[in-house]
Parts: structure tokens; C-alpha cells; sequence
């Protein structure tokens, strides 16, 4: 499930480089050992490690990520057991924290006193006792973005294990040019940041430091630090954690302590932010309770909501060596809860509606590559994993392949589900897995009983790309099908083996008005005021089928009309922008014929679909402008045609077909068959969301539908709506097919399910007696109309009546018609097949039939 690429290894990055050079001097010592071990990963990346030395040393060096190249920073001339190290930004002051053992016993003893230092290194100069106490020592330099100065400062946090926080303000200057020191290391200014806390975290990147205070609640708070040497408290949270979680301070991301007596009581909390996301998680285990139940909790600070997870293992956990605990990762879109040998949980961050966009693996898909039984991993902030005892850091993300291999036959709904949406949204853009995708989509084209497939892979791929736009549509856009639905099933709401009890958060409290908060804080504040918005508003996202009235209307509209219904002015123009962006998408890309012909009925729903969408981003989201709003509606619209093209193409290419498939005198093969059916079957998927398909869409699937499907069943999916008779469709037809008596059978059942005004037009394409015979009622029934208008009988003019025949209904017709074309500038201008003889032949016959005649 978890793919875990190397990014650092002691053996292959250091040993192989500095320790190299003492190769001659250890190898003749039998009691020496080299013993390296990662120590700490500064903000740039930097990994600091120490190592023994064959005479009897102990050295400090820095791997640089960037260059590849390790740098020796400090040697200490006994052997020492360091438990703490942090390098400023100028590398030039080392912070290193040592624990006192008693001298000539390998074995180590429980911690008697910590000494805390403060070294000059650049060059080797002055060294400074910060602490000499009784309890651990964690030390940690900023690492601001400010740029180089003549005169500098460190700051240095130095945090105590008796509970608080201080940070040393260390001013620097150069002496002789090149000579980096302190300038008054006697006296350094000293602030103390954090009183009375049981478990801090540092973050690196961000460069902030969580802390929880227990003086009458749980409470999470949060310090920044500014460039400016200033810190802050901008965050508050109250937490309802079980009682006595811990017993003694915690430490999180502040290194790792190799002679620190790993404390495995079954408790672990970590906080996870994502400036990318604007996501806040607290994540923590419970103590354990049953011998085979975990139960541990995601607090969703940016959804205001928390979950606690209660699994059922199927081994007794209490049976193992060392107690297990679960271990958090950070994904930014999920986080991981991974234990060992028994189950790996990927909760989404973004979407907690349903359990089933989340995926739960036990037994052997639980597997997590590189992590074996003796291995100690700790979680680094930025997607990364350290395994300390194998002295490795790995990076992680997502195994496409086992994600495509949970969309087998064999698995779950609920996992397809949540593997399809993890491919389509966490891993997109990826277009090679993208078209793997599609291509299971065309080998599984009947939808399932949980959800649609087709569906989803339109609207979660759709949230991706609008996601990414603008985060504030996190809410108000569809992500998934399954909600239109009336009913739920239970496959999605239910993981087997897995309570999950969902509460709701406090708000929390931001600090920073008189700093006004921005980026992150900024952002994190405005979506949690959304939230209690967004609990308040009944259906804040946007339902794709609450068009369907609106567009029926519409619709019945565009068919009632005998001639061409003109669009409404402002939904015609929301279907230019639409397709005028379409275009410059595709121009060299059209492997199938869509955009190319003038579709009123996808023109109306386009236009529809971005009035609708607007209207709704707009009432929530008014804060993003109308401008940039239209924008993003028309765009969303925009990519939804170019899904359903890039869907049809990809089929397209890969049964290989060509323009002979829009040939109609072909015979059908199957590899048409296959493309018709997933046609029909996007069709059905887009009109049970009310969502537009490109212009020409119809078409094509209508002439793979008369190519692949008896006639008899062409004309059912017909009458039934699946299949619409488009103008290109029957002008196609009735020019391409002869008039073999199957053909005529099926042009003439074709002709009578037109509309009037499209019938008009089709028949003077058809050279048969038929479409003559139609042209010819018709041109009648025209005539006749306009002489009812006329004042006067024809019957009533007796000097011509001796010259027309005494058979008087046709004499009537005769009259009529000949008086209709005398005032008529051109009977025949728009009739091209109308023959005068021939409709008056026709209409003898017409008319002998009627009153019983046979006419030879």
C-alpha cells in the first residue's frame, strides 16, 4: 500500500565517505566500533549524526541533501552519549545535549544528569554551558527566512523535560572576515516560552512549536516564531484526552535519544499541519485496554469534528515482545495509522462523510515494505519516515499498483471505492494511471451496486482540478455520486471489525489579531468560521441533479416548437464561453468527431449547468468575487466536456478504431459493440447526474448504435430515450443507406418518430416514393392552410369550372392547388424532389383509396 523510496542511509551516505578514512585506524582494534546514529534533520533537510571513533573519540557530521556531501562539524576527545543536537542556519553554533553515564560500565544506566552546550565551530572557539540539570534536555535552533546580515542572531529553544520552553537569543559577529562568534556568550537574552507543558512538538518546516498545558483541561496550544525573534501564541484547542495519557513529558520531532528508555505504555500523540491543504489533525492512541482492541483518534480541527476508531485484531496484541503502538503518516490528503503485523488505516483528511472514502487493510495488505520486527520508525514532518536502529529515512506516498489491484473483482465495494477515489484525487494528474483507470472502467462498464464508476471518476476527478484552483470549493463542490442517492448502502457506512464513534470539536481559538494572521493561521481561521456556516446551511454542496426540473422545462420547450427554438440570451452565451474554451483544448487532439456539429439540446444543459453552478458558488462563496467565480464555474463545466472526450478517446484508442466505424454500409465488428456499450453506458452515467455531454456525442453513439443493434432493438433504445435521433444521425442515413427493403423498413420507422419540422427537412434527402409521398402531403396540407386565409371559395368560380374533370373531390383539390401556385412566387423553392405531375398523381390515388376507387 505504501511505497517507501530511500532518501538517507548511514551505510551508503556516510560510512562510505568520512567514516571511510578511518578504516585503517579501526580495523586493527578489535574494541572498536564505529556505531553511527541519526541524531536530528534540520529544516533544510540536513541530517546531523555522530559516530565513535577508533582512539577512543566521539564525532559529529552533517549530511547536506543538496550536494551529497558530509561535512565534519565537532569532536569531542573521550567518548560521550549524546541525546540531543541542533545546528543553526550558519553553521556556525552547535547545541548538543549529553547524558551523563558512570565511566568504565558499557551498560547504560538510568539518566543522572544532563549537560547542555552551546559550542563555537566555525572556527572551533568558545564553549558554553547552557544546562547542567537533572532531567532530559532537547535543543533546537530556528531556522528563519531572513537574509544575511553584518550583524546576526541564533535563536536557540532549549526544552526541559521538568515541563517548559526557553529560547536563547545568541548574537553573532565576524571577526577578521571570516571568524563567526558570539558576542557576548556570558550573557545571553533568555525568554521563556511555554510554562507547565506534558507533550511538545516541534515543526521544522513551519517553524512552530505545539505544546498541551493540563493545568485544569487538555489544552493545544501552538507558538510561532517570526523572522523577527518574535513568538507568539496564536492557537488555542481544547481537548478532551483520557486521563493520565502521559507520565511524563513527550517530546515529538526534536530528534531521537538513543539512551532515552523508549517509553511504550500504548499512548502516542502527534499533530499534522499542511500549509498546501489548510488542514489541522491531532492524532492519538489510547492506553491500551483489551488485549485485542486499538482505539485511537483523528481530530479534524479544519472540520470542527474528531473520529475515534475502535479495531478489532485478530491476534492478541499484548502477546508481541514490545508493545505496539500505532504509528501516524502524514500524507497531507490522508493520514495513515499503520500497526504493525495487524492493520494500515488511510483516513481521509479532507472528506470524513462516509467511512468508504477511507481504506481499511488488514492481514496481508497490511504489509508496510522496509519496516521489519526490530525496526524503531519515527514520523518526520514533509511525508517522511526514520527508521533509527536500520539509521535509514525514507520517503513516502502511495503504491499506484496496489491501488489499481483493489479495483479487482475480488474486493469490496467500499474498498473500490476509496482506492478509485485515492488514484483520482490524491494521485492526479497522472495520466499513464489515469488511462488505466479508464481502461477498467471499459472492461467493468456495468455499475455496481454501491456506486457508478463512471460517475465518480467525472466528479472526483473534476473536485481535483477544482481543488486545486481554489480550496475554498472544498464545500461546495461534488466530490462523489453516492450522495444523490435516496439510499445509502451499507457497504459504504461500515468497516467490519471497526467502530467509529464521531464527536464534534470545540472551536478553537486564534491569538493573532494584533499580528493579523496570514498564510496559514489566515486560512485555517476563515475555514473553521465556514464551518459553523456550512453545519448551519442545509446541502451546502452543489447537488448536479437539482438542475433536472429547470432543464425538463427547457427542454419540452426546445421539442414543442415546430421550427428551431432560439436559446435564452444568457444561457446561450455560458455555452460560448464553454465550448470557445473547449476548443482551444482540442484543436489537435480530436481522434473522435465531437465538437463539430450545432447540438441545441447539450448548448441549453451547458448553458444551464454554469448559470445553476454560478448561482450556487456565488451564495456560498461570495468572498471569492464574481469574476473569479465565472471563471472557475466555466472552467469546471469546460473540464467536465473534456473528461467525457478524454474517457471516449482513450476507449477509442484502445479498440483501435478509425473513421470506418462512422461508416454506415460497414458491418459492425466487436471492438464497435465494446465501444457502443461503454457509450451507452457514459450516457447513462452523465443523464442520472443532469450533467451536458460534448455536442456531437449523441450523434456518434447513434450511428455505432444503428451499426451495432438489430434494427428492431435500435428502435427501442429510441423510443426509450437512449438513443436520440439527431439531424446528422438521419442525414447520414438517408444518403449513405440504399433502399434495400430492410433499409427502407428502417428509414420509414425512422421518418415517422421525427419531429415535424426536422421530418420536413430529411424527406427531400430520401429519393423514394415514401419521402415523395410525404413531401407531397405535406406541400398540400401548406397550400390549403394559406388559401383558408384567403376570402372567397375556389368552387364558387363557374368559368372555369368546364375545364376540370367532374370528379369533384379532385376537382377541389385541382382548384385549389392551382389557385394556391398562382399567387405563390416559387411553389417549389425550398422542394427540390417536388414533381407538379407527380403530386397531382399522388393525390388522385390518395383520394380514390379513400372513397373505395382502384385506380389502374
Amino acid at each position: 500500500m505504501l511505497h517507501l523510496s530511500t532518501s538517507f542511509d548511514l551505510e551508503r551516505d556516510v560510512i562510505s565517505s568520512i567514516l571511510g578514512k578511518e578504516e585503517a585506524a579501526w580495523k586493527n582494534e578489535e574494541t572498536a566500533c564505529i556505531d553511527p546514529r541519526i541524531l536530528n534533520v534540520e529544516r533544510d533537510g540536513g541530517v546531523l549524526y555522530s559516530w565513535r571513533g577508533a582512539t577512543g573519540t566521539t564525532r559529529i557530521g552533517k549530511y547536506d541533501p543538496q550536494t551529497k556531501q558530509n561535512k565534519l562539524l565537532y569532536t569531542f576527545d573521550n567518548q560521550v552519549c549524546v541525546s540531543s543536537c541542533s545546528l543553526n542556519k550558519e553553521e556556525s553554533l552547535l547545541a548538543v545535549s549529553l547524558t551523563q553515564v558512570s565511566r568504565g560500565i558499557e551498560q547504560l544506566k538510568p539518566v543522572s544528569k544532563c549537560l547542555t552546550l552551546l559550542i563555537e565551530i566555525h572556527p572551533i572557539n568558545n564553549t558554553k554551558v547552557l544546562k547542567a540539570v537533572d532531567c532530559m534536555v532537547k535543543v533546537q535552533f530556528l531556522y528563519p527566512h531572513t537574509s544575511r546580515s553584518s550583524v546576526l542572531e541564533s535563536h536557540l529553544l532549549l526544552v526541559a523535560e521538568d515541563g517548559y520552553v526557553d529560547q536563547y537569543h545568541i548574537t553573532l559577529v565576524k571577526q577578521e572576515g571570516y571568524r563567526m562568534v558570539m558576542l557576548n556568550p556570558e550573557k545571553l537574552a533568555k525568554d521563556r516560552v511555554v510554562e507547565d507543558c506534558t507533550w511538545v512538538q516541534w515543526d521544522a518546516h513551519s517553524q512552530r512549536l505545539f505544546y498541551i498545558t493540563t493545568r485544569e483541561k487538555h489544552v493545544l496550544k501552538c507558538a510561532q516564531f517570526f523572522p523577527d525573534r518574535n513568538c507568539e501564541t496564536v492557537f488555542e484547542l481544547l481537548l478532551e484526552l483520557p486521563g493520565n495519557l502521559f507520565t511524563s513529558v513527550r517530546f515529538v520531532n526534536f530528534g531521537y535519544d538513543h539512551y532515552q528508555k523508549l517509553m511504550n505504555d500504548g499512548t502516542k500523540l502527534v499533530v499534522f499541519t499542511d500549509k498546501t491543504e489548510r488542514t489541522m489533525c491531532v492524532c492519538y492512541s489510547h492506553p491500551m485496554g483489551k488485549k485485542k482492541e486499538v482505539t485511537y483518534t483523528i481530530a479534524f480541527v479544519h472540520r470542527g469534528c474528531s473520529k475515534t476508531f475502535t479495531v478489532v485484531l485478530e491476534h492478541d496484541i499484548m502477546s508481541s515482545k514490545l508493545k505496539l503502538q500505532p504509528l501516524f503518516i502524514h500524507l497531507g490528503y490522508y493520514v495513515v495509522v499503520y500497526l504493525k503485523g495487524h492493520f494500515l488505516h488511510l483516513i481521509n483528511t479532507r472528506q470524513q462523510d462516509l467511512l468508504c472514502y477511507s481504506l481499511f487493510l488488514s492481514g496481508a495488505d497490511a504489509f508496510l515494505d522496509h519496516v521489519g520486527e526490530d525496526s524503531m520508525v519515527l514520523t518526520l514532518p514533509g511525508c517522511r519516515l526514520m527508521d533509527v536502529r536500520a539509521g535509514r529515512m525514507y520517503t513516502v506516498d502511495l503504491d499506484p499498483s496496489f491501488l489499481l489491484e483493489l479495483l479487482g473483482p475480488s474486493r469490496p465495494e467500499a474498498q473500490r471505492l476509496a482506492a478509485l477515489h485515492c488514484m483520482l484525487v490524491y494521485l492526479g494528474p497522472n495520466p499513464e494511471l489515469e488511462l488505466k483507470i479508464i481502461d477498467w472502467i471499459s472492461d467493468n462498464v456495468m455499475s455496481f451496486d454501491a456506486f457508478d464508476q463512471i460517475q465518480e471518476f467525472i466528479l472526483a476527478s473534476l473536485y481535483r482540478i477544482s481543488y486545486q484552483q481554489s480550496l475554498s470549493l472544498d464545500k461546495v463542490l461534488p466530490y462523489s455520486s453516492v450522495f444523490e442517492r435516496k439510499e445509502l448502502p451499507v457497504a459504504l457506512t461500515a468497516i467490519p471489525g471497526v467502530k467509529c464513534t464521531p464527536e464534534l470539536l470545540p472551536q478553537p481559538v486564534f491569538k493573532g489579531k494584533a499580528r493579523n494572521l496570514q498564510g496559514y493561521w489566515e486560512e485555517l481561521q476563515w475555514i473553521t468560521d465556514r464551518m459553523k456556516y456550512f453545519e448551519a446551511v442545509p446541502n451546502p454542496r452543489y447537488r448536479t441533479s437539482g438542475i433536472q426540473n429547470d432543464w425538463t422545462k427547457l427542454l419540452s420547450t426546445l421539442r414543442s416548437e415546430k421550427k428551431k427554438s432560439p436559446i435564452p440570451r444568457p444561457i446561450e452565451e455560458n455555452a460560448k464561453k464553454v465550448l470557445s474554451m473547449v476548443d482551444t483544448w482540442c484543436l489537435d487532439k480530436r481522434v473522435v468527431p465531437l465538437f463539430q456539429e450545432e447540438d441545441q439540446q447539450q448548448r441549453v444543459l451547458i448553458g444551464l449547468m454554469v448559470d445553476k453552478l454560478r448561482e450556487h458558488v456565488n451564495r456560498h462563496l461570495p468572498r471569492l468575487g464574481k469574476k473569479k467565480i465565472d471563471m472557475l464555474v466555466v472552467n469546471y463545466v469546460a473540464k467536465l466536456l473534456e473528461l467525457v472526450r478524454h474517457m471516449l478517446e482513450s476507449v477509442w484508442l484502445k479498440y483501435k478504431l478509425g473513421p470506418e466505424a462512422l461508416f454506415l454500409k460497414q458491418p459492425s465488428s466487436s471492438a464497435e459493440w465494446a465501444v457502443c456499450h461503454m457509450m451507452c453506458r457514459i450516457l447513462e452515467a452523465t443523464k442520472g447526474l443532469c450533467l451536458p455531454l460534448p455536442p456531437g456525442y449523441s450523434t456518434l453513439l447513434t450511428v455505432l448504435g444503428v451499426r451495432c443493434l438489430p434494427h428492431h432493438t435500435f428502435l427501442q433504445y429510441v423510443d426509450h430515450g437512449l438513443l436520440q435521433l439527431t439531424e446528422p444521425f438521419v442525414t447520414r442515413l438517408m444518403t449513405d443507406l440504399d433502399n434495400s427493403d430492410a433499409n427502407e423498413e428502417l428509414k420509414f420507422s425512422i421518418l415517422k418518430r421525427l419531429p415535424e419540422h426536422m421530418e420536413q427537412r430529411v424527406c427531400q434527402l430520401w429519393d423514394h416514393p415514401i419521402s415523395s409521398a410525404c413531401i407531397s402531403r405535406d406541400y398540400v396540407q401548406t397550400l390549403l392552410d394559406r388559401q383558408a386565409k384567403n376570402k372567397g371559395s375556389v368552387l364558387g368560380d363557374t368559368d372555369k369550372t368546364c375545364l376540370w374533370p367532374e370528379f369533384l373531390p379532385l376537382t377541389y383539390l385541382t382548384k385549389t392547388l392551382s389557385s394556391a401556385e398562382e399567387q405563390a412566387l416559387n411553389p417549389f423553392e425550398e422542394q427540390e424532389n417536388v414533381d407538379a405531375r407527380f403530386v397531382e398523381e399522388t393525390a388522385l390515388k390518395q383520394t380514390s383509396i379513400k372513397i373505395g376507387f382502384e385506380v389502374k
